[in-house]
């Protein structure tokens, strides 16, 4: 038995896909942080009962997710973004291998990433595995930002792939990376953590050369050199706005 958890904001373009690609779950959760476009208005109308829950996010995912874990009524839990998809291949494998060991915590799944019409396979998304699948008894949520499940118990991998379709536009990811910068640097801030000027220049730099080159982003094309770039820009505005908090104190 499976609860799927999705956490929407003005997704009225994403959802109805994401949804139609979860409903082998058992029962579906959407935490929605006060749309004001057509999201709920779209989730409504599945013949599929939905269960919809309206919180603010207040700059925290893993509160926003764990509170979809608390209203969940079964173990086994599926974290799934509306702009990401479970492929038919992916949820019949999932049907089939949903364990009963008992030591088993939870699932890495791969994920593949299509940025404006292009399969990204190399660079910084090019060999993703997130731990999506799991035991909510074993384990817990860490981190505020790009939050992840952390089991100590065995951990299985699969084979298929969910599809990521973020960032339909640079605009829209220029918007989307100042808004988690925000939020990790904050967090970063929160732990004390400090920034400089070299620090600043080498992340950015350092995460340049390792996505373009040693993990051979160049192979994706001019698609894959954008979003080297971009990665690289979301790693100096992290450092730079910790720097920035700093000043500020």
């Amino acid at each position: 038995m499976i609860s799927a958890v999705v956490l929407t904001k003005n997704e009225e373009k994403n959802i109805v896909d994401c949804l139609e690609s979860i409903l082998f779950c058992d029962e579906i959760i959407v935490i929605d942080d006060n749309s004001t476009d057509r999201t709920t208005e779209l989730i409504e109308r599945f013949d599929k009962e939905i269960k919809i829950f309206k919180r603010s996010l207040a700059g925290n995912f893993s509160l926003q997710r764990q509170f979809g874990v608390e209203k969940a009524t079964n173990d086994w839990i599926l974290f799934l973004d509306a702009d990401e998809r479970i492929t038919p291949e992916l949820a019949i494998e999932i049907k089939e291998n949903l364990p009963t060991d008992k030591n088993i915590g939870g699932f890495l799944i791969p994920r593949v990433d299509f940025m404006w019409g292009k399969m990204l396979r190399y660079g910084e998304t090019g060999n993703t595995k997130l731990l999506r699948l799991f035991n909510k008894n074993k384990g817990e949520l860490r981190g505020r930002v790009h939050e992840t499940w952390v089991t100590k118990e065995s951990v299985g991998v699969m084979i298929n792939s969910i599809y990521h379709y973020p960032h339909p536009t640079i605009s829209q990811f220029l918007k989307e990376i100042n808004f988690y910068t925000d939020l990790r640097a904050k967090e970063l801030f929160e732990q004390r953590a400090r920034a400089n000027f070299l620090s600043i220049i080498l992340y950015a730099k350092g995460k340049f050369i390792i996505n373009y080159f040693l993990k051979r982003g160049f192979l994706d094309g001019t698609a894959g050199f954008i979003h080297a770039i971009l990665m690289s820009l979301h790693s100096f505005l992290v450092r730079g706005k910790l720097w920035l908090l700093w000043q500020k104190k």
